[in-house]
């Protein structure tokens, strides 16, 4: 009988986190040590398409190690000071929580003193002519010169 891997991986899905532990172990032969679905419902996938479909060759298997012989390869994921790539980066900041910001990536527009004022609000902050701030007080602050609530001065205070 041929492996469905679709099915198979839609009957997955399903199970509990628990329950794909137990699959794992009865296919690799020991207990695993994480809980992260994703990672075992690939991995499960793999070792059942390893199985009904055929491993690496014993030859692939030996270039593979002779490749990586003497190479510095990562084991653990990279520190968090390492440069990471601008896609990968998420940050959740308290600011971008606030029911009252508009979604990041949106100018916030205002007229003040004769002058039109546009502050680009970001995921971990605001930037307003170049600078980045971590309020809207601060940029509040920085027009008028003395504090301001930011919320008040954009007129974003009462808004849901």
């Amino acid at each position: 009988m041929k492996l469905d891997i679709e099915r198979e991986v839609a009957a997955f899905q399903r199970m509990s986190t628990g329950q794909l532990c137990e699959r794992y172990a009865e296919l690799f032969g020991e207990p695993t040590r994480t809980r992260h679905r994703t990672y075992l419902v690939r991995k499960i996938a793999w070792k059942l398409q390893a199985l009904a479909e055929g491993d690496l060759s014993e030859r692939a298997r030996r270039r593979a190690a002779e490749l990586a012989h003497g190479v510095e390869l990562r084991v653990m994921p990279p520190k968090a000071n390492e440069v990471a790539p601008e896609a990968a980066v998420v940050t959740h900041a308290a600011i971008a929580t606030d029911a009252r910001l508009p979604a990041p990536g949106t100018a916030i527009v205002r007229q003040y003193k004769g002058r039109t004022l546009q502050v680009l609000v970001l995921p971990d902050g605001f930037e307003f002519e170049g600078e980045r701030y971590k309020s809207l007080s601060a940029v509040a602050k920085k027009i008028t010169g003395s504090h301001v609530n930011g919320y008040r001065f954009f007129g974003l205070e009462g808004k849901p």
